[in-house]
């Protein structure tokens, strides 16, 4: 959002309804009283519903409830992410254009935000149902200062942020499926797909795409036998605003990130392990090479998942699929 246009939102939701003056407004914002007008305009564009009185000015009778850059950055109480947002009705991924952005140079917490995705996916390419206005559809732009064998470990972040958030807003008990899923009552709500451009010794970008089901009704999903889907909505019988979760997520993601930047993995390795899904419990690991049961009994101190073999031995697993019983 431009600072004038953030400007002009404060002022008028600072007369409490009450109108303020053309002139008022230009004379604060050192700006003629067309450019108000036509700022006035593109607000209405977002939503905001503006009344204009000739002689008594201007007052904001309600704010919107739609997904724009405006809606997202008004109010966002950020230092670094999202400062830049690039939101789109419909596109095929938003990851696509993060990577895009990142290559042009994008600044570090740049979101790429959808209404819907056409070709939305998850980890392994698997096909994520992006249901328009019913979800928050993102990519964050990051440019670490950690080598890049760290990177899977900002997945890992991701999720405490997103599990943590559903705890907090909805009351709702969420899981953590290693390493990107959220689940509540064993069906998914939520999923990370994280990708990197990295030299040997550097990361030139990592991209943090994140889905999550928030107003669905059941009748929306084409269900799966492998992975049920679930939605905010669904486990707890209310519709929730998609700005204040958007604006919620990414505030808790810059508190997280930070801690994980200057104090390591130790925390978000604590907290991931207070959502871990089944630990302590048996379950199949699948990799390439062959498929076999163990206990898992928690994540590493670089994120990998540790399993208890049947020889209880234990074993450090990098890339696997987690089925359980």
């Amino acid at each position: 959002m431009s600072s004038t246009r953030s400007k002009l939102i404060n002022l008028l939701s600072k007369s409490n309804h009450d109108y303020i003056s053309g002139q008022q407004l230009s004379d604060a914002l050192q700006i003629s009283r067309n450019a108000i007008w036509k700022h006035m305009n593109e607000l209405k564009k977002d939503g905001y519903e503006i009344e204009g009185i000739p002689k008594k000015g201007y007052r904001i009778i309600s704010y919107p409830n739609k997904v724009s850059e405006n809606t997202i950055q008004w109010g966002l109480e950020t230092s670094w992410i999202g400062k830049k947002v690039y939101h789109r009705e419909s596109i095929d991924t938003t990851q696509r254009l993060a990577h895009q952005l990142a290559l042009d140079g994008a600044e570090h917490g740049t979101i790429v935000i959808a209404d819907e995705q056409t070709k939305g996916k998850g980890r392994t390419g698997r096909h994520w149902q992006s249901h328009r206005s019913k979800g928050v559809w993102m990519s964050i732009i990051l440019r670490p200062s950690i080598l890049p064998y760290k990177a899977p470990q900002l997945t890992l972040v991701t999720a405490t942020v997103i599990a943590s958030l559903i705890k907090e807003m909805t009351g709702l008990t969420p899981h953590i499926k290693w390493p990107n899923d959220i689940l509540i009552n064993g069906k998914k709500v939520a999923g990370i797909l994280t990708e990197m451009q990295a030299e040997q010794d550097q990361i030139n970008y990592v991209i943090i795409g994140i889905g999550l089901n928030v107003n669905q009704l059941d009748s929306d999903f084409e269900h799966s036998v492998t992975y049920p889907f679930t939605s905010l909505k669904i486990e707890s019988a209310k519709s929730w605003s998609l700005i204040r979760i958007i604006q919620s997520m990414l505030k808790l993601f810059e508190i997280k990130y930070k801690n994980f930047i200057d104090n390591g993995f130790n925390d978000v390795k604590e907290e991931w392990e207070q959502y871990g899904f089944k630990i302590n419990e048996k379950i199949a690991i699948k990799t390439n090479n062959r498929t076999w049961n163990g206990i898992f009994l928690g994540i590493a101190e670089d994120g990998a998942l540790l399993i208890k073999n049947d020889l209880e031995k234990v074993e450090k697993v990098y890339s696997a699929e987690i089925m359980w019983f």
